[in-house]
């Protein structure tokens, strides 16, 4: 294969690359804005009873539900922001870091809001998933030992880390979910160790 071809393939696989995080994200803006939209305009925020409730069955149930559902609008822009962000980040290598450490941190985030949450609280929203992705790509570098990855993992450090205070109970404020925002990090965390090791691994062989 010539040089011209080596060059055009890999400009045909930015493209590609880029056009495919586009679409996931906004493609999952428009699915956080519609399941909101309509539970606020047309159910009066009936789907809320979905949410996580602590220790009881029907919250257990809502660890699935919890991401796509928001107390206001505050709280769908904040998380769309950051969902914005982190998306792209998170399919810079692979698709699939993107779908497995989203997987991954709704159930570790809604796992831990379920069982440390407050008596009576609910639970709800996509911070806990956001938290992992954090957690993934401040890790990923650790993990992965390539240049490219720790330089990642580094500048998200720099422009994200005081956002890891919000995982501390005293620190996270009234309101805020802190058990999800510390499960989801730690779930993103262990899914950098995971799949890092096993890209080191592809990349002996």
């Amino acid at each position: 294969m010539s040089k011209h071809e080596v060059v055009h393939r890999q400009a045909g696989e930015l493209v590609s690359d880029v056009k495919n995080a586009a679409i996931t994200t906004v493609g999952g803006l428009g699915v956080l804005w519609a399941v909101s939209l309509v539970n606020w305009v047309f159910l009066g925020s009936a789907l809320d009873a979905y949410a996580i409730v602590p220790r009881t069955l029907s919250g257990l149930f809502g660890i699935f539900a919890a991401p796509f559902l928001h107390v206001g609008l505050v709280h769908l822009v904040s998380n769309s922001i950051m969902f914005a962000i982190l998306t792209p980040l998170m399919m810079a290598r692979n698709r699939r870091d993107f779908y497995a450490v989203a997987l991954i941190t709704t159930i570790t985030s809604g796992l831990g809001a379920w069982l440390l949450g407050g008596a009576g609280t609910v639970h709800l929203g996509a911070s806990g998933v956001l938290f992992g992705f954090l957690g993934f790509l401040m890790a990923r570098g650790f993990f992965e030992r390539s240049l490219s990855a720790i330089a990642l993992s580094l500048v998200m450090v720099w422009a994200f880390g005081g956002l890891v205070w919000a995982i501390f109970p005293i620190l996270a404020g009234v309101g805020i979910s802190w058990q999800a925002h510390l499960f989801g990090f730690l779930g993103g965390i262990w899914a950098a160790r995971v799949l890092g090791r096993e890209l080191r691994k592809k990349g002996r062989a």
